[in-house]
């Protein structure tokens, strides 16, 4: 995964935070961000993750957006506690995500003779580089494939609808200007 620019991909992924979250329940995404907003300055409580497991999510959310001189990671913009609510309301997420995490670990134990969590960056990255490129892996390999790809949705999702990663892609939004009618040019166009 070390050989691609993991931000600016995931960034054309981002500039439509809201389409990908057309793909969850409706009003999930806006409960999420009301709860959030509603509990500012609180603590997030876990919904749905383990403790091992919300600490698995993190490392492979800032794996998949990492820290950089534009921002910051992805666990610093709130996305796995996104990822956490949104696995909590959605029931038909959570047999897989919690599936892909025991993959994630299996997998690197086969390995590696230890969890995800206690492999170095290089021997996690060897595991990822094998899921991360679906048009690329080994059928063996469909089951952490299917794993990595809804993760990394949710990850880009959460990052890219959080107060950090729309400063990422520098949107302002709607700004209130003073309209003056259409140019002259169209009104003489039009007989007007």
């Amino acid at each position: 995964m070390a050989d691609i620019n993991r931000r600016k991909m995931l960034t054309v992924l981002g500039t439509a935070p809201v389409a990908a979250a057309v793909t969850f329940a409706p009003g999930t995404a806006q409960a999420y961000l009301a709860e959030r907003a509603q509990a500012a300055g609180q603590p997030y409580q876990r919904r749905f993750f383990t403790e091992r497991e919300y600490a698995t999510i993190i490392a492979l959310a800032d794996t998949i957006i990492p820290r950089d001189d534009r921002s910051g990671s992805a666990s610093e913009s709130g996305a796995h506690e996104f990822i956490d609510y949104i696995v909590a309301e959605q029931r038909e997420r959570q047999t897989p995500m919690r599936g892909g995490l025991v993959w994630l670990d299996s997998e690197c134990r086969r390995r590696f003779d230890k969890a995800f969590l206690e492999c170095t960056v290089a021997e996690r990255g060897q595991v990822l580089d094998d899921i991360a490129y679906p048009a690329k892996a080994r059928p063996e390999m469909s089951h952490g494939v299917r794993f990595f790809t809804s993760l990394r949705d949710l990850v880009a999702t959460g990052f890219w609808s959080s107060r950090m990663g729309v400063d990422d892609l520098g949107y302002v939004g709607n700004r209130p200007s003073a309209w003056e009618g259409p140019p002259r040019d169209v009104l003489d166009k039009l007989g007007l």
